[in-house]
């Protein structure tokens, strides 16, 4: 496939986004006039948002599910704060200052939202309300998250966890969720960067950012979790279908650059000899905001959508065998080469040219196959009238 043919591939397969933002269903503001323009205000106003009023269209109605209110941002504002559905710049654009401000965090996440190009959906004011403060969680959680990266060991303290092989990493007795899994993960509390493996990784600040709300919004159903946890680990397959929702499909991509704070999404190896080095199939991370994707392994030093492209587009050049004929990526060679490239802006171009397209299905690799992923994942519903968050059998 020719470099044009997979360019216009990939704008195919984008065509026709558009906003569709947020609908919250129920009741919000029944009694006024104006029931639309006076429900968005009540809702900003829940969000601490109300800045964004002169900024969002709203439309109201009816089906056979109830009452609805859909909030979205107007074209005006889409067009000037994120050209293409570009999110990575949102924090520039609006001035805002999320590592400092947590209601500019706030904002941030929530204007992502209100340009969304599939709906969120939510069954209250009240569920929207825990998303974003989830959302928010999870970026304040994963900034402060460092580990050390391994594909076959791992290590969790000692005072907070257990092992064995069929049930995993679970709690011991009296041990909260929230401590334990804030230990596991942020050594500025434990001490230690403990041993992770990017999914996993990905999966204990999913589930530290979703237990903090349930601790506000539903904790009996943290009080399950947290039972449920010392009995056996939720993980893999099993954590997304419990705990997390999926926005998007091979068929019907986001768009590239669309990304909500908050959101765990997965960059492709699109190169077949390397993808084969255990660990080095792609590399799972969190969306913190700002253009920023989450580094576990090097504190401080967050991964650009430029860079995280780059360093996988190098994994092909670090590939060995080590004495036991098992293919390992040399990790300083790795950091070498994407310091040198960085450096280079024409170099830059092209690889991003590259490796900026969607990724092929698991699976597939051609020489037109980028490393973005088409789909992003975030929390369920967690409210105690309208939860979706169902926990498995122990």
């Amino acid at each position: 496939m020719s470099e044009t043919q997979a360019i216009n591939r990939d704008t195919v397969r984008l065509a026709g986004a558009v906003c569709r933002g947020i609908l919250v269903r129920g009741p919000v503001h029944p009694n006024a006039p104006d029931m639309a323009q006076a429900a968005c205000q009540t809702v900003l106003t829940q969000l601490e948002a109300l800045t964004l009023v002169p900024h969002v269209s709203a439309q109201s109605g009816t089906d056979v599910r109830g009452p609805w209110l859909r909030l979205k941002l107007k074209p005006s504002a889409l067009e000037h704060w994120a050209p293409g559905f570009d999110t990575l710049h949102l924090c520039e654009t609006l001035n805002l200052d999320t590592e400092n401000k947590a209601l500019d965090l706030r904002l941030e996440i929530l204007v992502a939202m209100l340009m969304g190009p599939v709906t969120f959906e939510f069954p209250s004011v009240d569920e929207l309300v825990s998303a974003v403060r989830i959302r928010q969680h999870i970026v304040q959680g994963a900034r402060k998250t460092t580990l050390a990266f391994h594909t076959s060991e791992a290590e969790r303290p000692a005072d907070c966890w257990t092992y064995d092989e069929e049930h995993g990493f679970t709690l011991l007795p009296g041990v909260s969720l929230v401590t334990a899994l804030t230990k596991a993960t942020q050594p500025a509390l434990s001490g230690i960067p403990y041993s992770f493996s990017c999914y996993r990784a990905t999966e204990y600040v999913t589930l530290l950012g979703i237990a903090q709300e349930l601790a506000q919004s539903n904790p009996e159903l943290l009080s399950e979790l947290q039972a449920l946890w010392g009995q056996r680990a939720i993980q893999s397959g099993e954590f997304h279908d419990v705990f997390l929702r999926e926005q998007g499909a091979m068929n019907r991509p986001l768009p590239p650059r669309y990304f909500v704070p908050g959101d765990r999404t997965w960059f492709r190896n699109p190169d077949e000899p390397s993808s084969n080095a255990s660990g080095y199939e792609g590399s799972w991370v969190m969306y913190l905001g700002g253009g920023l994707f989450t580094n576990f392994w090097k504190q401080g030093q967050p991964y650009t959508l430029t860079s995280k492209c780059i360093e996988i587009y190098h994994w092909r050049h670090a590939l060995f065998l080590d004495a036991q004929g098992d293919e390992r990526i040399d990790e300083d060679k790795v950091d070498a080469l994407v310091k040198t490239t960085m450096n280079d802006p024409a170099k830059v171009t092209r690889i991003m040219t590259v490796m900026a397209r969607y990724r092929e299905p698991r699976g597939v690799y051609t020489d037109a196959g980028g490393c973005i992923d088409t789909t992003r994942e975030f929390a369920r519903w967690v409210r105690p009238e309208t939860a979706d968050l169902v926990l498995p059998k122990a």
